[in-house]
């Protein structure tokens, strides 16, 4: 891994609590859906062909595999995506999307961007993939481990130059929608099995835990439950 790459558990445990209260309500009910438990088994409702390879490498190299719990494909994390691309995360429908917008703006500002997040992936994806093949003569899910993280270093530090929206506010989208696969409740898509949450230790949405409390310094002995009640 390059430079670019937080450790692996700096990432997962970073803004865990945030996220942790986006998966117990906070994502668009029109995504609640069942569907395959494989990756290989799973059509994309949005993305295309050449959009989901990317999705699928890019996500596997920002939390991969090799590690002490499940990597990003393990959880399913880009059938997450895409399903929220798919509904009113994607249209930005509950979004102040109206000008001026201002890219240099201050965070406190809001989103800037006069894109929606999936005009975002639509448009930067084969971006990445033309500079990959005028880098390295292949797209990016074709590439090297090493030559994606370089890659996706780049887009973080702007360093690739994107025509239609900044690269670093495409990788920031990216990573953050990749760490909110991991984690959300398994009704959304991502967290397959709640195998990040078992990894971290989150209980889910457990409805009491009164006999808990005062227990300080005491493991947390029961495994995560899902808002649907589904227990790992």
């Amino acid at each position: 891994m390059t430079d670019f790459a937080i450790d692996r558990r700096d990432l997962l445990l970073n803004g865990v609590a945030s996220v942790a209260i986006l998966a117990l309500g906070g994502l668009a009910p029109a995504m609640a859906q069942a569907g395959p438990d494989t990756l290989e088994n799973y059509k994309p409702v949005y993305f295309d062909a050449a959009e989901w390879a990317f999705v699928m490498a890019a996500t596997d190299r920002l939390i991969p595999a090799d590690g002490e719990g499940p990597g990003a494909l393990a959880t399913l994390v880009p059938r997450f995506i895409d399903r929220q691309l798919a509904g009113d995360f994607g249209k930005a429908s509950r979004w102040y999307m109206q000008g001026p917008h201002d890219p240099d703006a201050s965070p406190l500002f809001g989103f800037q961007l006069a894109q929606t997040p999936a005009e975002i992936y639509r448009i930067a994806i084969p971006e990445v993939d033309a500079h990959c093949r005028t880098t390295y003569g292949e797209t990016f899910a074709a590439l090297s481990d090493a030559d994606k993280d370089a890659v996706l270093h780049d887009l973080e530090t702007g360093e690739v130059d994107l025509k239609t929206v900044p690269a670093a506010d495409f990788f920031a989208m990216l990573l953050a929608n990749t760490k909110e696969g991991y984690f959300a409740d398994p009704r959304y898509g991502g967290n397959h099995g709640m195998q990040a949450w078992t990894y971290i230790g989150f209980p889910g949405a457990r409805a009491s835990f009164r006999e808990w409390v005062g227990q300080q310094n005491t493991p947390y002995p029961l495994g995560p439950v899902s808002i649907g009640g589904e227990r790992a």
